[in-house]
């Protein structure tokens, strides 16, 4: 039996970060219902009780460029975090995702006795392998998202289990359409494209306009298209003036509701990151899309070990969905993309299938198995 709940660290530094650690804050809760933990996290994680000390959205940032900016803001954070946990010692902590800031500080903790526990492992098997070193002498404890990644950990002496995906334990196996196209004032029988172009501020800037200009095209070549796009909470001034540009696009911007609308939808644009999982797991028909600061694009591509940069299609090892990125998304090329799902049901059904056997492999009740692994590192 568990002796007590214990005191837990916690850092999320995005939005599928805090959706993450919001589904494991599940589980570690209906094991130690009196659970306390805090740290960094967003809304999902402060509903399960969460103490944010600080915002998701200050760690929000991607590509090398735009990390240089906010170095010394980010980095300051994290030094009065570590001071702050080395006071307080908390039984554990756990970095979710968002290696780049947690690494560094969970070797800071470890080397001072404090458990550290990773969540989501970095894609050393993708790009940046190097980074394993680092790893080991950072975790105690590394809780892999794919079946594939402990045996690459065991080789280097990181303890890791194979915890599944915890967005195919909350993702329904049969898709919610009718249900989901109700909540959004959607028809039955309307064509429904989705736009998501990412959740930090530079994807919007970066991305949320090559996917209205590849609107655009869509609209003009096919008039009954409807299209939504799902707004990350926060980020409405910042998409409201690109879709303005769009005057005549039947477009329907939403708050939230991310997964409504990719059960609603027949085909989604899609920023290239954990989104295009999620779109897997609603067995929707996509195409992966990425842009960024040039050199930040130049650098991250001499480094990836991979064909692809999708997770849909580095977990099928394939090119099951089209990916175009930076100079190949095109409006004409998005577009081109998208028409050839629509028009090919045989194409659409064959990938459900692809991604319902997906769902399967991941659905491994992360939250228990996740709690049960730190529950053993704890002793408890």
């Amino acid at each position: 039996m568990d002796c007590g709940a214990p005191r837990l660290a916690m850092v999320a530094g995005e939005t599928s970060g805090d959706l993450l650690a919001g589904l494991l804050l599940g589980g570690l809760k209906a094991r130690w219902p009196d659970l306390q933990a805090a740290g960094i996290g967003g809304p999902r994680m402060a509903a399960q009780g969460f103490e944010a000390w600080w915002p998701h959205e200050k760690l929000a940032v991607r590509g090398y460029v735009e990390v240089l900016r906010h170095y010394r803001e980010i980095v300051g954070i994290r030094d009065r975090l570590a001071e702050r946990l080395l006071r307080e010692r908390p039984d554990a902590f756990i970095g979710v995702d968002a290696p780049d800031f947690c690494l560094d500080l969970e070797a800071r903790l470890k080397r001072e006795g404090i458990k550290a526990v990773h969540f989501v492992s970095p894609s050393v098997w993708a790009w940046r392998g190097k980074r394993i070193e680092k790893i080991h002498r950072s975790v105690d404890l590394m809780l892999c998202l794919f079946p594939f990644e402990p045996v690459l950990y065991e080789k280097h002496g990181v303890p890791a289990r194979y915890v599944g995906h915890p967005l195919a334990d909350a993702i329904p196996l049969e898709v919610p359409r009718e249900a989901a196209r109700r909540r959004l004032g959607l028809e039955a029988d309307e064509t429904v494209v989705a736009l998501l172009p990412g959740s930090r501020r530079s994807e919007i800037r970066y991305i949320a306009p090559d996917l209205i200009a590849a609107a655009r095209e869509l609209h003009r070549r096919r008039p009954a298209l409807r299209f939504v796009l799902p707004v990350v909470p926060g980020l409405r001034e910042l998409v409201e003036p690109i879709a303005a540009q769009a005057a005549g696009l039947p477009l329907t911007l939403v708050d939230g509701l991310s997964h409504e609308v990719l059960a609603a939808c027949d085909v989604t644009l899609i920023a290239s990151g954990t989104a295009t999982l999620e779109a897997a797991l609603f067995k929707r028909p996509m195409v992966i899309t990425y842009r960024m600061q040039a050199l930040s694009w130049q650098l991250m591509k001499r480094m990836k070990y991979q064909p692809w940069v999708g997770l849909p299609n580095i977990l099928c090892e394939d090119f099951v969905v089209p990916e175009l990125l930076q100079d190949a998304a095109t409006p004409a090329a998005l577009a081109d993309a998208t028409l050839a799902w629509l028009d090919d049901p045989a194409r659409c059904r064959a990938v459900e299938r692809r991604f319902l056997e997906l769902h399967h492999t991941l659905r491994r009740n992360t939250a228990q198995a996740a709690t049960d692994a730190i529950a053993t590192l704890l002793g408890s």
